[in-house]
């Protein structure tokens, strides 16, 4: 282990430098977009060789800085899953989100990555690439982009409110949900989003661009840089029930203060 303390600061350093090394990569892979192979994790899941790679040069920058952590990323290299994790450090990696859209040229995708110290958020950064925008925070340290100090948005009534959400896309399953959620929303809301990134979308919230954010379903890979950003540029980050939101599979609803309660109640509401 190295000599150095292991605090916020240090490990939102070793993400800094994990992540450029990441981007690097994908970048590498936009002047490559049409040669990709592209492979099916599961039907209408895909993953390329820039995916593979990109979490591959993460993982090792990160074990540079803190030799012996634990990883959990999402495609192959975790060392650990979510119901199992260990006292230490642990890094949860997702190297290309927004995979989709990578592919496809359409220009919302990101690194994200996450340190858990004990199991709680320590640091977290999400770089939206195709903007080269950078997103960090540390526990108790504040929300940044790009340095400066961000803040959720303070609008409080439903009807200007844009929110982001993410569609089911693996075997059709909880579109009714899905369907019936947004039901609720669209007549109450300025609009509904779906960029296709839940760390920028988490990001978006962060930074007052969304009023809030659900997904009735993710990995700990998308969430977990997202939700200490959010929670430190003051949005509230819960599952559908209301439970502090974990870092693992779980629901999310991030929204800022005078939103939060309003947008869990209509998601979760009968009819």
């Amino acid at each position: 282990m190295t000599s150095q303390p292991i605090t916020p600061e240090y490990l939102l350093d070793a993400l800094r430098a994990a992540a450029a090394a990441g981007v690097e990569v994908i970048r590498d892979g936009e002047r490559r977009r049409g040669s990709l192979v592209w492979r099916e994790k599961s039907a209408t899941d895909f993953v390329s060789e820039v995916d593979t790679t990109a979490e591959a040069r993460i993982i090792a920058a990160l074990l540079e800085r803190v030799p012996g952590a634990a990883i959990l990323a999402e495609e192959s290299a975790s060392t650990l899953d979510a119901a199992h994790r260990t006292r230490g450090v642990t890094f949860v990696i997702d190297p290309l989100d927004g995979t989709t859209n990578f592919l496809h040229g359409v220009p919302e995708y990101a690194v994200s990555i996450g340190a858990l110290v004990d199991d709680e958020l320590a640091a977290g950064v999400v770089v939206h690439v195709p903007r080269d925008e950078w997103f960090t925070a540390t526990a108790g340290g504040g929300a940044f982009r790009d340095g400066e100090p961000i803040v959720v948005s303070t609008i409080d009534s439903p009807d200007r409110a844009l929110i982001a959400t993410g569609f089911p896309f693996k075997g059709g399953h909880d579109v009714d949900r899905y369907v019936g959620q947004m039901r609720r929303l669209m007549t109450h809301t300025a609009g509904l989003r779906r960029p296709g990134s839940a760390s920028l979308d988490l990001a978006g919230v962060a930074c007052g661009r969304f009023d809030g954010f659900w997904e009735n379903l993710l990995a700990p890979w998308d969430i977990a840089a997202g939700i200490l950003i959010a929670r430190e540029a003051g949005a509230i980050v819960t599952n559908l029930d209301g439970v502090r939101c974990p870092v693992e599979h779980t629901s999310v609803v991030a929204a800022n203060p005078q939103l939060h309660e309003w947008l869990r109640g209509r998601l979760t509401a009968d009819g």
